[in-house]
């Protein structure tokens, strides 16, 4: 009789045992809607009429505090979402949009915490762009959690968030046709957050005047107003451009509400409240209407816009006079060269004939006889027009402008040096 007993005792424990397994199963166990999931890649499956989300079977821990999801492909429209969500969000909703849930989008760059409205926070992203998220570590104890998010690696801002009792799920949100990604649930962070400041820091010496713009790294911010012309925010560098470092470049990573950004040449005294272009003593291609202006308001047709993701770049033909090494300039046609980074030295090129100048223009030029350059300018590393200009006194130094919020670009003032 003690040996039946026994044998019912181990299978209802056998029983009981597969009852809790069974439980835990369906307790974690992905969720999606619109979502197709094949392996750790995931893709949107809709019409682009409703939303598709995916949340992993479980919360993060503190033994796995982080994810990170890898933009495949943007599709039409690129609204992929990357966050956290409780349990059991409705799969019909971008990660953010609902209470309790928090969500980086890459659309807009914008941060969603429990509301249909976005705050600015971080850049867009594009195909092949991380964007991770995480939480502290030593905030998991607390009701009230701190959330961070990264794109590519480096911490782009964090935000405090109750956390619901079943924990935060790992969640992503698409909504139009071709969005795929790729998501890592057991993905490592192990920025250095003394290295990164250590990193925007040794920028800084770069640039000779800011006003109304913040320097992060290489990305220049525009932090003005925005409201009139005259909320100019202005980067001027701090040495001008030589024989031997005669070209930048800058990369439009956010355009903004306008794209009102210019890059050119000016004056180390140029008027900190004016666009690069617009006065006396500077020259410069604007990439909202694709015109150069040239010490004067009123510019001139001159290449196509500009948008984001685009790179212009300025630079300087010296005349032979102004060369201080051996190297000989190459004569033949630029019409149809590509500059292409880390090259020694942009090669001359064969100009088409002069043009007019602004009035203003016109003056300067006769004031300082024989201190002509030519200036010319690139989009997307290829050559698309230039402009005689004289050198002020002391040099052109790379001058860059913006004014709507925004508004953030990439510099690079040795992009042909190494």
């Amino acid at each position: 009789m003690d040996d039946i007993n026994l044998h019912y005792r181990f299978l209802n424990w056998r029983r009981r045992i597969r009852e809790i397994r069974e439980v835990r199963a369906l307790r974690y166990q992905e969720r999606y809607k619109r979502i197709l999931v094949d392996g750790d890649t995931l893709s949107y499956q809709g019409n682009s009429d409703e939303v598709g989300c995916y949340v992993a079977p479980r919360p993060l821990s503190k033994g796995n505090c982080y994810f990170e999801v890898t933009i495949l492909d943007t599709g039409v429209r690129g609204t992929i979402a990357v966050g956290l969500v409780p349990q059991y969000y409705k799969l019909d909703h971008q990660p953010g949009w609902l209470p309790n849930s928090v969500a980086y989008h890459a659309d807009d760059g914008k941060l969603y915490n429990g509301n249909g409205v976005g705050q600015q926070f971080g850049t867009k992203c594009n195909s092949g762009d991380r964007i991770g998220c995480g939480i502290h570590p030593e905030s998991f104890e607390a009701g009230l959690t701190s959330v961070f998010f990264t794109k590519n690696g480096k911490e782009v801002g964090s935000i405090a968030i109750l956390v619901s009792p079943e924990g935060l799920f790992p969640a992503v949100g698409m909504h139009s046709l071709g969005e795929e990604v790729r998501i890592d649930l057991h993905a490592e962070w192990g920025a250095d957050e003394d290295d990164s400041v250590m990193m925007v820091d040794s920028h800084e010496e770069e640039w000779g005047r800011l006003h109304d713009v913040k320097v992060i790294g290489t990305l220049l911010e525009y932090t003005g107003k925005g409201k009139s012309i005259m909320d100019v925010g202005l980067a001027q560098a701090r040495l001008p451009l030589s024989t031997r470092s005669h070209y930048f470049e800058v990369e439009i990573v956010d355009a903004g509400e306008k794209c009102y950004i210019a890059l050119g040449l000016a004056r180390r005294d140029y008027p900190k409240n004016r666009h690069p272009g617009w006065s006396r003593g500077s020259v410069a291609y604007h990439a909202d209407d694709g015109k150069i202006f040239h010490g004067s308001g009123v510019g001139d047709p001159f290449g196509p816009r500009c948008f984001e993701g685009d790179i212009m770049g300025c630079g300087i033909m010296f005349p032979r006079d102004y060369i201080l090494d051996s190297e000989e300039e190459n004569e033949d046609s630029l019409d149809s060269m590509e500059v292409k980074p880390k090259q020694r030295r942009v090669q001359n090129v064969l100009y088409l004939n002069d043009e007019d100048e602004e009035e203003e223009g016109e003056d300067m030029e006769q004031e300082h006889e024989g201190k002509k350059v030519m200036v010319f300018f690139t989009r997307n590393g290829k050559i698309i027009g230039r402009r005689e200009a004289v050198v002020p006194t002391g040099g052109f130094y790379p001058t860059i402008g913006m004014l709507s919020s925004g508004e953030k670009v990439k510099v690079d003032l040795h992009p042909l040096s190494g």
